[in-house]
């Protein structure tokens, strides 16, 4: 069996890892049909099913995980060995794949992304933009970008952005005008507010102060939405209150479209991490990358 391809391996190990030929493919940047012709290549070559398929899902037989837990090691030390002759060349070539947080793909990434691409050009980047904590790992990215409290303790993590960002509370004159000024969170609850929802459903409670004076409220919503566009477009114009990253509404705050409120009860927090595990040998695009915001950080200590 030694002249199974590598390609049809490592095309198995993306599948199984998703449960998904789509979403193995959307990641490998690749059509689903093609894993799906490797998979029946090296099903034919081993004479065994290594998957099980129906129209609702893919999940590995007893013989497909036993293999995928001995190639996940061995493709790793061959992505290993390749990014080792990366390094040797004068400049680091391949794709970074990071997952971040809408805020930082909107708001931080882009501040950062041309410079780091000018001065490495042979180094493409794939971002995929979520607010969910996955395991950026075994999802397949070199790293990811969250906040303290979301980032893994076996993990290295290197500031990114911002060092101190805000959560601000606003609403549009109108509707202060029309429904008066909140003074404390609780006044919140005879308000009309627009709250957010993750895509894994989940709405969090509106969070004011620190310790065991901490504020936690369920505001009443007349918007509840995941996408913060739509979330702003609606408390501009007038329906309700927001509360958010103030990088988010700071256009709005400064056309004086939003006014912030309950400024005594905003919240600030240490910024973002760049994140990613420990190992001898680090992807060369991933290596770039850290070195990359290890220089900025230096240049602005100076």
């Amino acid at each position: 069996m030694t002249d199974l391809p590598l390609a049809d391996l490592d095309a198995f190990t993306a599948v199984a890892r998703e449960r998904s030929f789509r979403a193995a493919a959307k990641k490998r940047g690749v059509s689903a049909s093609s894993l799906s012709e490797a998979l029946r290549r090296l099903e034919a070559k081993l004479d065994v099913r290594l998957l099980n398929r129906t129209t609702r899902s893919v999940t590995p037989t007893e013989a497909g995980t036993r293999l995928l837990e001995r190639l996940q090691p061995a493709l790793g030390e061959i992505a290993g060995a390749l990014d080792q002759v990366n390094e040797l060349r004068d400049s680091p070539a391949g794709t970074l794949k990071l997952n971040v947080p809408s805020i930082v793909a909107r708001e931080i990434l882009p501040l950062i992304v041309g410079r780091f691409l000018r001065a490495n050009p042979a180094i493409s980047l794939e971002v995929t933009a979520e607010d969910g904590f996955i395991d950026v790992l075994a999802a397949g990215f070199d790293a990811g970008i969250r906040y303290e409290e979301r980032v893994e303790r076996d993990m290295i993590a290197i500031p990114i952005g911002p060092r101190l960002q805000r959560y601000v509370t606003a609403a549009s004159p109108e509707y202060l005008a029309r429904r008066g000024m909140p003074q404390h969170p609780h006044d919140l609850l005879e308000h009309d507010c627009i709250r957010h929802r993750f895509a894994s459903g989940v709405s969090l409670l509106w969070e004011f102060g620190e310790g065991e004076g901490s504020i936690s409220i369920a505001p009443p919503a007349v918007v509840t939405a995941n996408a913060v566009d739509l979330e702003i477009a609606a408390a501009v114009d007038g329906l309700g209150v927001i509360r958010t990253f103030e990088e988010f509404l700071a256009p709005h705050l400064k056309s004086g479209a939003l006014v912030t409120i309950l400024d005594p009860w905003v919240t600030t927090f240490p910024g973002p991490f760049l994140y990613y595990a420990s190992r001898r040998h680090m992807p060369a695009p991933l290596r770039a990358f850290v070195d990359f915001l290890k220089a900025e950080q230096r240049s602005k200590v100076r």
